[in-house]
């Protein structure tokens, strides 16, 4: 039976993923399954910006990517950036089959506004269903009130 993979990096356990899996389940229609296991990302740091590298991360998820698994999504607190920006919310390989997002500029803290866990959990939701939605084919859309 096909599933979207849920794969938690480097998120700490305040961070309840239920709700996200039970979104993506929702939205596209497919189970989602959480992997409980941690993958090793050391080696996609860059000490010189303090980030990791958000395309680097993707070949690992690639890696692990279930066999039932259609499509595969990491989910981390860290910063993220690819080599021509300074940072990313997140990539994913237009259709292709690995995501991966950051939560780590999503939280208002980042901004100095008081911490809201129900914006942070909207904002974590509409981040993986762009991601995804990456993943199934779909690009960017003119409309920003789209997701």
């Amino acid at each position: 039976m096909p599933f979207i993979q849920i794969v938690p990096i480097k998120l700490s356990h305040s961070l309840n993923p239920d709700h996200l899996k039970e979104v993506i389940s929702k939205t596209f229609n497919i189970e989602a399954v959480l992997l409980n296991s941690e993958i090793d990302i050391s080696d996609t740091y860059d000490p010189k910006r303090n980030q990791y590298n958000s395309s680097k991360i993707l070949i690992k998820l690639k890696e692990i990517r279930g066999e039932d698994a259609i499509k595969i999504l990491g989910i981390t607190e860290l910063d993220l950036f690819i080599p021509i920006l300074t940072f990313v919310f997140g990539e994913a390989q237009l259709k292709g089959d690995a995501s991966v997002i950051s939560i780590f500029r999503l939280k208002n803290q980042f901004y100095g506004l008081p911490e809201d866990d129900k914006l942070l959990t909207e904002r974590i939701c509409k981040e993986a269903i762009h991601e995804l939605g990456h993943n199934f084919g779909l690009f960017h859309c003119d409309n920003y009130r789209c997701v």
